[in-house]
């Protein structure tokens, strides 16, 4: 079946209908990942927008469902060169034709993704919609397009309710150490799956509890902290403040998620009040944007935004440069920072743009990119043992 991509600027593309059969309007935005699209199309942050992978061949090692960084896939839409039918891997589930589908997420394969990246990066993130009527109208769909915003979308992504993520308590339950994986096919073919393998050495978390503000975090900041031996509780985005201090936790992470960070009002002001306290505080992607916010610093968006997983960041405290994976479309204005207040920690080598603070006089320190989700593959994991050390008091 015929599909098309039709921007708000009038470019249609004319492809092939992949996906659930309906109709989106969304946020279109590229991701240059030459791997990993199950955990894109995972990542909470991507709500209210549809994406576009640049790599020309996505789906060939098909769908592993331990790998999700969420119970379900969150694009709108799914925009692609060719999609791979037939996947290779011995651990996957299904294809990824086979998950949009049973996910509800429509797309489009067969178009020129380089040629729309293109667009993007000239002109700016713009709204497009996925469609497979043949008699659409422009002059219908463009005012709708350009209508369109992402809205309150953390709302949608966030937990329920509170629960607990057990921490390890034998570092054999975090699986081999990474290049120490063998695969047993007697043991697969019974159902038994070994754990992911780790790089985590020690327990140094151990006996340390932890808040995890769910803001649409993926699941592997919570585990990131739980294989050092960490408990993490992790609250809904509406949560009150005091109900989080009053459970007097160790250290409290912000984590990531959608959406333009100014229409969160209710969460920056409880923000601001955990960062009157003096409970360590780490916060990644929109939750670093949300804390610049809560004490006075401003935030705007970005053309087209960073999102892939080879953005170079250089940590000004040691000036090292890392790898780094990230995903977000606004940024925080240093021009507009107090340093009384906040000093920048990380800059992008790309483009100069921040990627992290931290906070003078207080424990708090804060990144734009994502340190759990493996990027280098283990680069930037090393923040997740600094909050350790800030929790212990050690630095």
């Amino acid at each position: 079946m015929k599909a098309f991509l039709i921007l708000e600027d009038g470019t249609v593309f004319e492809g092939t209908h992949i996906g659930a059969d309906k109709e989106i309007i969304s946020e279109i935005v590229f991701n240059t990942s030459m791997a990993g699209y199950l955990e894109v199309l995972t990542d909470p942050s991507y709500a209210g927008q549809a994406v576009c992978m640049t790599y020309p061949l996505i789906g060939n090692y098909g769908i592993c469902r331990d790998d999700c960084e969420s119970e379900r896939p969150w694009p709108d839409g799914f925009i692609v060169r060719e999609l791979s039918r037939i996947p290779s891997n011995f651990r996957c589930d299904c294809t990824i034709q086979e998950y949009l589908e049973e996910n509800g997420v429509p797309g489009i394969a067969g178009i020129d993704t380089r040629a729309l990246t293109k667009i993007l990066r000239e002109k700016g993130t713009m709204n497009g919609m996925i469609t497979t009527n043949e008699a659409y109208d422009l002059n219908e769909v463009l005012p709708k397009l350009k209508a369109y915003t992402t809205g309150k979308v953390v709302e949608k992504v966030t937990c329920k309710e509170k629960y607990v993520v057990n921490p390890t308590t034998d570092l054999a339950q975090n699986g081999p150490l990474s290049g120490a994986a063998r695969f047993d096919k007697e043991a697969y073919e019974k159902g038994v799956r070994e754990p992911k393998p780790a790089l985590v050495t020690e327990l140094s978390g151990q006996g340390l509890k932890v808040a995890l503000l769910d803001l649409g975090a993926k699941r592997n900041i919570a585990r990131s902290l739980a294989e050092r031996g960490c408990e993490v509780t992790v609250y809904p985005a509406g949560t009150p403040a005091q109900e989080i201090i009053d459970d007097n936790p160790d250290g409290i992470m912000l984590s990531n998620g959608p959406g333009d960070p100014k229409e969160c009002t209710g969460v920056i002001a409880e923000i601001k009040k955990l960062y009157d306290t003096e409970i360590p505080i780490f916060a990644i992607c929109l939750g670093h944007q949300l804390m610049a916010l809560a004490t006075g610093a401003d935030t705007h968006k970005m053309k087209y935004g960073h999102r892939g997983g080879n953005h170079p960041v250089r940590d000004l405290m040691t000036g090292r440069v890392y790898i780094s994976s990230q995903n977000h479309g606004y940024v925080v204005d240093t021009d507009k920072l107090d340093p009384s207040v906040a000093v920048p920690a990380f800059i992008n080598v790309n483009d100069g743009t921040n990627e992290g603070l931290s906070y003078t006089g207080k424990n708090i320190f804060t990144v734009q990119f994502h340190p759990e989700a493996c990027p280098g593959p283990q680069d930037s994991g090393y923040l997740f043992d600094r909050f350790i050390h800030m929790m212990r008091g050690e630095n």
